[in-house]
């Protein structure tokens, strides 16, 4: 499967086959940064790409209040959701510069509210709701900028 590039899904189980084929590919420390409207379906990709990494994606859940959640088995995933996230500064308290060198896997949901150059080694997904089932996944480099994404 090419995961670069743009993609249709037409379910969560889709979606989830898409998120499980990234999670297996990617290297060690990556971040993911996922971007979308609200019910998106960005947890359901973070629940595959957790299955792609050898994380039971059971123990995934939307983490609007806890911020910061942390799957052990497999690789590893660190889920953070910076939806909440008002401020700048409230991005320090959340220690996430600590995990530029860590092993596992990052997946940050509202990705944009992220200091630019805090996640270099990874890629950026871009959801796209299409129809009450269908989504438009975006997959490409951190580097590329808004603009560069079909």
């Amino acid at each position: 499967m090419r995961l670069a590039g743009a993609h249709l899904t037409r379910s969560e189980e889709e979606t989830a086959t898409l998120a499980r084929a990234l999670g297996a590919s990617l290297p060690e420390g990556s971040w993911v940064l996922l971007d979308g409207p609200l019910g998106a379906g960005k947890t359901a990709f973070v629940r595959g790409l957790a299955e792609g990494l050898g994380v039971d994606p059971r123990l995934v859940h939307s983490p609007t209040f806890t911020l910061v959640s942390e799957y052990a088995g497999g690789r590893g995933l660190v889920h953070v959701d910076l939806y909440r996230i008002g401020e700048p500064g409230e991005l320090d308290e959340l220690g996430l510069q600590d995990l530029r060198d860590s092993p596992v896997v990052v997946a940050v949901e509202w990705a944009d509210k992220l200091p630019a150059g805090l996640a270099t080694g990874g890629c950026r997904v871009r959801i796209q709701v299409i129809s009450e089932s269908e989504r438009r996944i975006v997959i490409g480099d951190v580097q590329m900028s808004a603009q560069s994404i079909p």
